[in-house]
């Protein structure tokens, strides 16, 4: 990553597992390579990443719906999707770090290839994460599964990052040491910077998205070869397609759902501030300038390594459980942090257990949308194909709370007077960005552990879904698949 501010900000974008591609494209990161390398106007390129963004939010529901329309073929009903998206999304992607010859018409260019590379990927990603409810009916062998992915989209985050800041990283920009001048030192900066520099991190940017991309289709080919669908056997062969606003009133009635994604909702973004705060916190409020990057480094290897441990804790005792104490336990440490004073070494245990309670708050709620999938299954058994739905909004949500912690820190930045590339920032924004990093994520945390507080499907309700819904498919193959049985056998059990 580039130092100065794009090494600074880098983490803005958060710490949520997203996969080798979506790493590399980050909106901290493109934004900084719009502004000093494609030397795109501030104006414009705030454009292009909002309605960017925008645009993806926007194609979740929609990709979720179509898919949920998509008739079975003989690779499927998500795969499809899935291949044929991968090749698109890599040229997409590359053509995002491509910095035309022509000046006019330069904000079009990326603003199309921005919003194209995010619906192509959301055609890739909403089918990639609804595959856990059909590799398998044993919920065990989902949660393994949701696991592992999980594991392995936290290593791709972490390798993506990785490789495009040790490609990238001679983009030296340099800190303003007179903050009211940060205009004048920005403006000395660019004329010194020469064509040929400027040419070489163009060019540099192409080499990291080449190999991200290499990357990328590697893994889409291994995920296409290695995986099948496996159809659930009470569904019927002529399942009349549902339309949008009965698919979506149908999912959003569903209690056990609305009441996850609001705890998911509320928990996410108290760990979105922490994550999207906590490069300029170190640096600023801690003076830790040169230490964020290792305790990034901490957090996310910490992340990497309890998820399995949470996969044993949520089988031992229980997702809720796991819920309740996974993330929990980062308050007494957002206090510790909030109270202490510059302390490196306490600073590295904090980021240690920071690391801990973000593995538990984004495996345990994945973990949990299946049990919730099932639960609609047995009240709705003649809806099916939701499934694309219940996962594509679950995406959308994740997506919003990022918006919503971007924009809280960003306005509360600006209002406190934060200098852009400053070597040092006022008091006000030192306890602004602490309030970021501790308080209102407490708070949050808070709230969103009464809201799973009220989330009905414990254990032994999981237990008895996972008995009636085997009862539907024992049923549903000595009798053909039919609608009525399948209807009758879910008012009976």
């Amino acid at each position: 990553m580039a130092k100065g501010e794009g090494a600074e900000s880098g983490s803005a974008a958060g710490l949520l597992p997203t996969g080798i591609l979506q790493a590399g494209e980050r909106p901290v990161q493109v934004k900084i390579y719009l502004l000093d390398v494609a030397q795109v106007d501030p104006f414009s390129a705030s454009i292009i990443l909002f309605v960017g963004r925008a645009w993806d939010a926007i194609t979740d529901p929609l990709v979720g719906f179509c898919i949920s329309k998509s008739p079975w073929t003989r690779l499927g009903r998500l795969m499809p999707w899935i291949i044929f998206s991968t090749p698109l999304a890599i040229i997409a992607y590359f053509l995002i770090w491509f910095v035309p010859d022509f000046q006019q018409g330069q904000t079009l260019w990326y603003l199309l290839f921005y919003c194209l590379f995010e619906t192509l990927v959301t055609c890739f990603h909403v089918p990639y994460s609804a595959l856990t409810m059909f590799i398998s009916t044993e919920q065990s062998e989902r949660d393994s599964a949701t696991a592992y992915r999980m594991t392995v989209e936290v290593l791709g985050t972490v390798l993506g990052t990785a490789i495009q800041g040790q490609i990238v990283g001679q983009a030296h920009t340099p800190c303003v040491q007179d903050a009211n001048a940060s205009t004048v030192g920005l403006e000395g900066v660019n004329r010194t910077q020469s064509t040929t520099s400027l040419r070489e991190t163009q060019n540099a940017y192409l080499l990291a998205a080449g190999v991200i991309a290499s990357i990328y289709v590697i893994c889409a080919v291994i995920l296409t070869l290695g995986v099948r669908e496996q159809r659930e056997p009470y569904e019927t062969q002529q399942a009349k397609p549902m339309s949008f606003f009965r698919g979506l009133r149908l999912v959003m009635s569903h209690g056990p759902y609305i009441k996850l994604i609001a705890g998911f909702l509320f928990t996410s973004l108290a760990f979105m501030l922490v994550e999207g705060n906590f490069a300029l916190f170190c640096t600023y409020t801690l003076g830790f300038r040169n230490e964020f990057q290792n305790l990034l480094l901490a957090i996310m290897f910490s992340a990497t390594v309890t998820i399995p441990i949470w996969q044993w804790f949520l089988t031992r005792f229980g997702k809720k459980m796991a819920v309740y104490i996974g993330i929990s336990s980062a308050v007494p440490f957002l206090i510790l942090v909030a109270l202490m004073e510059s302390n490196l070494i306490v600073t590295y245990v904090v980021a240690v257990a920071a690391g801990i309670s973000v593995a538990a708050a984004f495996l345990l709620p994945w973990s949990m949308l299946p049990d919730v999938i099932d639960d609609f299954r047995l009240r709705q058994p003649r809806s099916h194909g939701t499934e694309p739905i219940f996962f594509s909004f679950y995406v959308f949500f994740t997506k919003f709370a990022s918006g919503v912690s971007l924009g809280i820190s960003t306005l509360s930045l600006d209002f406190t007077g934060y200098q852009t590339r400053g070597c040092s920032q006022p008091a006000r924004v030192k306890l602004t960005l602490k309030m970021l990093v501790t308080m209102a994520p407490i708070v949050l945390i808070l709230i969103g552990l009464l809201l799973f507080k009220l989330y009905p499907i414990d254990e032994e309700r999981r237990r008895q879904n996972k008995k009636a819904l085997q009862a539907l498919r024992e049923e549903a193959s000595s009798s053909g698949c039919s609608d009525t049985d399948s209807t009758e056998l879910a008012r009976i059990l």
